[in-house]
Parts: structure tokens; sequence; C-alpha cells
């Protein structure tokens, strides 16, 4: 190994994928300073007496093979039993493809370190109804819907289609224009408000754009004819949306296992991961990033010499810790940015779990639900036991994460724990989706700066983008890095590709920006 270093900031999947690049493919040597107690960033996995919680819901999917076969490398796929769909996994040419039972393959109940092969379940909670995500055209969601508001939604989507609103300025535009009014205001409106804080004329159709742009009524009616045809399915379903994929792989005991894996491996090749360690400020001499100033758990500083730096902190943060400082303008613009914070009440329900309250009884197997209901401030529901088994400590036990968008010092951030367990479980009680006294425990995670935001001071982000890459030696990656909306494989995208670069001896960082904003890389979750 070299003499050459490489600082990174964030042990999350952008920073420890640029670690392990490093490590396996140059003799440079990789130095991360993480904030946190546990690394994964946003991706982590919280253990809460045994019970696991998965920060937001991570599906292990992409629609690229190299990010595919990365993953399935660090955790080996678990057996495939040749069930009635006929499973095929295939990606990079053939490589790692399971066809039926696969005797190489672990079993997940006597290996640790495994990809499970998951279903997707997902369904929204409107009016004390569900409804399958994504909508399908089943007689049951008719009879949910009433025959005057399927009116109303079959006529608005056609004015949709024969007047679309141009040009589209805002996300309500966006929608509107693939769904029509009705739909817009039945099953997106509410949700996408408790997200973002702010209605829905006020976020720019660009959010739309990366985050669901191949999702719309004929994006569904593709999906069923697809599923129609006769054949296998592929886990890789390059040609699904996103939203519409039915299997994905998630590590046995969640996303923040496999990046746990990733960390030992990067120690084990000779790279150094510092927790508890804030990157505070950021050295240069107008061309290039020299040095970064460190602080750690015990607020002691010390300066640490780079000759290159991957940055997956959070603009702000970065921008704010110039030295000598950025200029005013860009200091503005990173200044302005907005952020969208995160909380997760996780509740432990006994045996009865849920629908031990007032809604119609039913099977509860979604990965999540969305609730599209005004009267609570949830937005999310988790049922942690359907993506993956291994997530709950008692399989007689129900274990659930509660779902809040708030941001930094607001009424929900600020309430003590105890306070805000006994919220999310009256929430659920109203919802009619528990028993009151069927709540045995529960936790609150807060997670801060969770989504970036495209408001704010977003409409003028090429200016940190452009004064950024005058500095020949900063890669900036990652989701707060770039201070886009990625996903966790768009985030390793960016990292491999600036490793590219510095294995092919030159400047690739115009394609960093690039990874989920051309077409093959627009994703939904």
């Amino acid at each position: 190994m070299s003499d050459r270093i490489a600082v990174i900031a964030g042990a999350g999947p952008a920073g420890l994928t640029a670690a392990y690049e490093l490590l396996t493919r140059t003799d440079i040597k990789p130095i991360i300073f993480e904030a946190d107690s546990q690394v994964g960033g946003i991706s982590k996995t919280v253990n809460y007496k045994g019970n696991r919680i998965d920060i937001g819901g991570h599906r292990f999917f992409s629609k690229s093979d190299r990010v595919m076969d990365w993953w399935t490398h660090v955790l080996p796929l678990q057996a495939v039993p040749d069930g009635e769909d006929g499973l095929t996994i295939s990606y990079q040419n053939g490589h790692r493809k399971l066809d039926g039972p696969n005797a190489a393959a672990p079993d997940p109940d006597a290996v640790d370190e495994v990809m499970l092969v998951r279903n997707r379940v997902s369904r929204i909670l409107y009016g004390r109804k569900m409804y399958d995500y994504p909508l399908k055209f089943s007689r049951k969601t008719f009879a949910n819907l009433g025959a005057r508001r399927t009116a109303r939604i079959v006529g608005s989507y056609g004015r949709a289609r024969l007047n679309p609103i141009r040009p589209e300025v805002t996300l309500r535009d966006f929608i509107v224009n693939r769904f029509g009014e009705e739909l817009y205001a039945t099953f997106f409106r509410d949700y996408t408000e408790k997200v973002w804080g702010v209605p829905c004329e006020d976020i720019p159709a660009d959010w739309g754009a990366q985050r669901i742009k191949g999702v719309s009524i004929t994006g569904l009616v593709r999906n069923v004819l697809r599923k129609m045809k006769p054949g296998r399915q592929s886990l890789s379903q390059k040609e699904t949306e996103t939203s519409l994929i039915e299997k994905f792989l998630y590590p046995k005991y969640g996303p923040g296992q496999l990046w746990e894996v990733v960390a030992r491996q990067v120690e084990a090749l000779g790279g150094q991961i510092h927790m508890n360690t804030r990157v505070e400020k950021i050295a240069h001499d107008g061309a290039r990033i020299n040095s970064v100033t460190v602080r750690d758990a015990d607020g002691d500083e010390r300066d640490v010499a780079c000759d290159m730096f991957f940055s997956s902190m959070p603009i702000t943060e970065l921008i704010g810790g110039w030295t000598p400082p950025a200029p005013d303008p860009v200091r503005e613009v990173a200044d302005g940015l907005s952020y969208r914070d995160f909380m997760t009440v996780g509740l432990l329900l006994d045996k009865r779990g849920l629908g031990s309250g007032t809604m119609e009884p039913q099977a509860f197997p979604d990965n999540w639900i969305y609730i599209q209901e005004s009267d609570v401030q949830v937005g999310r529901l988790q049922v942690f036991n359907n993506w993956s088994p291994y997530m709950v400590a008692d399989p007689d036990t129900t274990w659930v994460g509660l779902e809040y968008f708030v941001a930094q010092g607001d009424d929900l951030w600020t309430r003590d724990d105890a306070d805000m367990i006994a919220f999310g479980a009256s929430e659920m009680e109203k919802l009619g989706l528990i028993a009151a006294d069927s709540v045995l425990d529960g936790v609150v995670v807060r997670t801060p700066k969770t989504y970036p935001a495209y408001f704010g001071t977003y409409d003028r982000f090429d200016e940190v983008e452009d004064f950024t890459r005058q500095f020949d030696n900063l890669f900036c990656v990652g989701r707060n890095g770039m201070h886009r909306y990625n996903n966790q494989d768009h985030s390793m995208l960016t990292a491999m590709i600036a490793v590219d670069g510095l294995v092919e001896g030159r400047d690739v960082r115009h394609l960093l920006w690039d990874v989920n904003t051309e077409e093959e890389y627009h994703e939904s979750k």
C-alpha cells in the first residue's frame, strides 16, 4: 500500500463502498470518520433488546448488475426452493444465477451472514380501508372506493390525459398529469405533505421526475400485462419500475448487517474507521483539499492530511467547514438547503398483534403500510417481522415501526420518549389497528437530515456543484454528500464511479451527478 491517503467523511453506503473499492482496486489507504456510534448511515439497523429497526425500509434491489453482484458478494444468497413462482436470480452475465434449489447456497437458519429473498407487499390505509399498492384494478379496490368516487377518478384521469397541465411546475402538476385530480387527492396528497411538511404546490416537479417518473396508470396496466406472460420471474426485473417490484433481497438481520460486514472487511484490508468522530473543517489551497480537522467524542481535535477527500457529509456542513471560507453566494446556497428529519417509534405488540383493534379483521403480510389518513400524524407503518423473521426476538410478538416525518425542534421531535411511545400507540389505536393494551414495549429512534429536500435554495444548487468541482481531489458522494434523494444503490454507484476514475486516471466526477438523473437510474421507494 502506498502512502496516499483518502479521507472519507461518513460510514454509510457511499463512504463504506468507496473505502472497499479503494482497498480492493488501488493502493490508496482509506480513513473513515463517522459521527455516529454505528456504521450504515440511514441504512443502519438499530437493535433494541433483540428487536431490530430498519430506518425507513431498505429493499435490496437495483437495476445495476454491478450493485446486485456487489451485495451478494458481501452476503451470499439463501437457498431458494423451487416454489410455484419458479424464481430465477440472474445478473452480471449469468454470474450468481439461482434457478430452483441451490445446494451451495446457505440455509439462513444455520448461517447468520446471509441475504434472504423476500416478497414485497405494501398497502395504503385510506378511509380506514386497505388498498393494494401499487393500486390494483380489482373488485375489492372498486368496492372500497365506491361507485361515485370511481366515476370521479375515471373522469378526472380522462381530463388529465386530454388536457394536461403545461408546463409542469409543481409536484401536484406532475402527479395530476399522470393520475388525475381525484386519485391525486385520494392516494398521494396527504401522505406526500406529511413527508415534506409543505403543500405539494410548494414542491418542484423535479422531485416527481426523480422519484416516481415511471409510475402512472399506463405503467400499472403494463405491469399487469407483464405478469400475465408465462415464464420465470427474475430478481433482476430491470424492465420493472422499482415501485412495482415484487421480490427483493434483504440481509437476515436488516440492512445494517451488510454494512457491518463491509466495515469489518475494510478494517481487515488495512483501512481505518473512527466512530463518534466528526469532520469539522476542510482545509484547502484553492485547488485541492489538503487536510481535515476532526473532533472525537471527548471534544479533542486533530488535523489529518489527505491526498483526496470523499465527502458524504451534508452539503451544509461541508461548505460550512470550508477553510478558508467558500464565496458568499455558495455559502448562501448551502445554508439555505432544506432537510426533512425522521423519527421511528418501535412498538412491540403481544401475540394479538396488528388487527386487535376495531378495524375489520384481516391478515397483515405488509412490509409497510402508507397511512393516507389526515387525522393522524404517522406517515407509514413498518412491519419488521415481514421484512425478515429474524428482525424480532420473540416470534410470538409483532414488532412494528411507526414513521414520523418531522423537523428538528418541532413538537414531535422534542417530546420525551415515553410521551412519544404513548402518542404513537394512541394513533395506532385511533386507526383501529391495535388494542390499547397490546403494547408490551417501545423505543424512539431520531434520525436527522434523512431526506434532502428540493426546495429552499435547491434551485441554485448548480452553484455548489460547480464550486466543489473546482477541487480536483474532492469527491462528493451519497445522498447527503450530493443533496440528492438517492436510494442506497445510487449512493454506492457514485462511490464506485469515483474510484473508477482514480483507477483509470481520468476525471469522471461529472458522471457522479448523472446517477439517478438519467433514465436507467430512476427509481422510487
